[in-house]
């Protein structure tokens, strides 16, 4: 089988050539800016945890079609950049750098970043919509999921609109700015596999939540250098944090305690086991390296 990296940068890149690529006679359809500002936004990636968690489910649960997995783990990851994208904005993080390169806005000028950003929401979908021929139920369960990831009242969008409001409930922006793809990640993985996607929630709840913490521990502990892009925004902004309320310390005691309860709500299945020390390998790379002396 193809390693899952491989195989989630091709089916990307499968993703991104529909979008922004030649046409059959060479010509490249569309604005070429914009190709370009897709590609930028996309490539190279992060970790790519959250296709990577999709995969991984699908994996320990049969992955019988395994179109409807990559469709899923890619319609996850383009919206995830969409995010970064308009994240980076002037009207929100106003951030130059991501993944240790300009961010959309600083490289292409704002309106084409808004764009960019669309689009590539657009792409998710169009991504999913391809799959219906495939095995409509499952690719409808997916889209129905997707969906609910990103807009309101729990999705990435109402993540975002939380920071606009004059009381935050932490944990209720943690769930939806970060946990609700985390979520979407492991219910795509088991529903393109034909599981009962239910037993899965749990698992990307604990890691959704895990993961914001971390990224609010290395926003305050951390370098640009170290994470790509400007750190110290959640204080600068006066944004809720993990790391003002519970401190450094309780933080990273979160952050583990959230990773263990994710692990341990692995439900019995074929590739429970494989899946565990994925989880586990993966949860190394949330927190910034040496944090443990620093916070000594």
């Amino acid at each position: 089988m193809e390693p899952a990296g491989a195989r989630i940068e091709a089916a990307l890149t499968r993703a991104l050539s529909v979008a922004c690529g030649p046409d059959h006679d060479g010509e490249r359809r569309g604005p070429k800016r914009l190709g370009r500002a897709m590609h930028h936004a996309v490539f190279p990636g992060g970790a790519r945890i959250r296709p990577r968690l999709a995969l991984a489910v699908a994996d320990a649960c049969g992955d019988d079609h395994p179109t409807l997995t990559d469709a899923g783990a890619v319609a996850i990851e383009l919206l995830h950049c969409a995010s970064l994208v308009h994240d980076d904005l002037p009207a929100f993080d106003d951030a130059d750098t991501r993944r240790g390169k300009p961010s959309v806005h600083a490289a292409f000028g704002e309106p084409l970043a808004i764009l960019t950003g669309d689009a590539l929401i657009v792409l998710a979908f169009e991504v999913l919509g391809r799959t219906i021929p495939v095995a409509p139920e499952r690719a409808a369960a997916l889209i129905a999921t997707v969906a609910g990831a990103v807009g309101a009242p729990n999705g990435i969008v109402a993540g975002q609109a939380w920071e606009c409001e004059e009381a935050i409930d932490l944990s209720h922006y943690h769930r939806a700015k970060t946990g609700s793809l985390f979520v979407a990640s492991v219910v795509c993985g088991a529903q393109a596999a034909g599981a009962d996607p239910a037993p899965w929630r749990a698992i990307g709840e604990s890691l959704g939540e895990a993961y914001q913490v971390a990224d609010d521990i290395r926003d305050a502990t951390a370098t640009a250098c170290e994470i790509g892009k400007p750190v110290l925004r959640d204080a600068a902004l006066g944004r809720p944090s993990a790391v003002t309320e519970l401190g450094l310390r309780g933080a990273i005691e979160r952050v583990e305690g959230l990773v263990a309860a994710g692990v341990a709500a692995i439900p019995d299945c074929p590739g429970a086991h494989a899946l565990r020390a994925l989880l586990a390998a993966q949860s190394q790379r949330f927190l910034p390296k040496g944090l443990s002396r620093r916070a000594a």
